[in-house]
């Protein structure tokens, strides 16, 4: 009977063991799935455009092979101003992300760990602004922030004016409040025992205080997705550029693209500068990527 148990028990092991190896073969089947279109686009950026379309029928489009170089790289340059977009994008994106942790992270908290009449009607409404598409609002958004008062700098002189199109704060500002960031964050803090918040009030501090010292800290991998969950769309932004902005010097990478596409296309310029505007992305996703996973695995675990 000892030595049955014992066999029981092997197998059982070795079960486990095969099922643990498939499933590891079908995740890496995966994952060289979806990295094909990545190394794809890699590879065609160090390829000129004839060898581009001659190997786009066989296995030869995903390895770096035949006459590679970084001339499509060079071409970038000399097309379009790559270092301009790429400082636009980054001054954009990194305004919206700061900006909308704080401010979303404080609207969460005040709908997750304040008692005030009518939280719940309040957190309705931002969660039913998920289903507007943002297309539906452009065209009249376009008309409000184009009356909006602003202050400009004209010859050491500031200057009182109307509109805002044409300016950093037309890609900021309407982006920085995020319904789903705010829902995310207040079903985060709800996670949080709210002895915490008893104990802290008993000892004398006030809200702020309880949010910036117990409520941040204690909200890590919420604030990483909500970074990368913000970073993402702020960095792919094409349509609201396209429409307010309008001086070259202002412009986005996204906006970069249509250059491009105004007479012969490039084919392997398009691949060389999608990978360069690429990269920021990946490098922002591995950097909170375990916050990330962290942030989801505990949005289930309920107490």
């Amino acid at each position: 009977m000892t030595i049955h148990k014992g066999h029981t028990g092997s197998d059982e092991r070795v079960l486990r063991r095969r099922r643990r190896v498939w499933i590891y073969l079908v995740l890496l089947g995966l994952a060289v799935f979806f990295l094909f279109p990545l190394v794809f686009m890699v590879v065609s950026s160090l390829k000129p455009d004839g060898q581009i379309l001659s190997d786009v029928g066989g296995w030869r489009a995903f390895l770096p092979l035949g006459d590679i170089s970084f001339d499509n790289y060079s071409a970038v340059f000399d097309r379009v101003p790559v270092g301009r977009f790429l400082f636009n994008s980054v001054l954009v994106t990194v305004v919206i992300v700061a900006a909308g942790l704080v401010v979303n992270s404080m609207a969460g908290f005040a709908i997750s760990r304040l008692r005030w009449t009518g939280r719940g009607v309040v957190l309705s409404v931002i969660i039913a602004t998920l289903i507007v598409p943002f297309e539906t609002i452009a065209v009249p958004m376009v008309y409000w922030v184009s009356q909006l008062p602003t202050l400009l700098f004209q010859n050491g002189q500031i200057v009182y004016d109307f509109g805002w199109l044409d300016t950093y704060q037309v890609q900021i500002i309407p982006f920085i409040a995020n319904g789903f960031s705010i829902f995310l964050f207040t079903q985060y803090f709800s996670t949080i025992p709210a002895a915490l918040d008893e104990a802290a009030r008993i000892d004398g501090a006030g809200w702020f205080t309880i949010y910036r010292k117990i409520a941040v800290p204690l909200s890590g991998p919420a604030f990483a997705t909500v970074a990368i969950l913000t970073f993402l769309p702020a960095w792919n932004q094409y349509l609201w550029p396209s429409m307010v902005v309008q001086d070259e010097k202002l412009r986005p990478v996204m906006v970069g693209m249509q250059y491009f596409f105004q007479d012969n296309t490039a084919w392997g310029e398009v691949m060389a500068y999608t990978s360069m505007i690429t990269f920021p992305v990946l490098v922002v996703f591995l950097a909170f990527q375990r916050a990330f996973v962290s942030s989801v695995a505990a949005s289930g675990v309920k107490e």
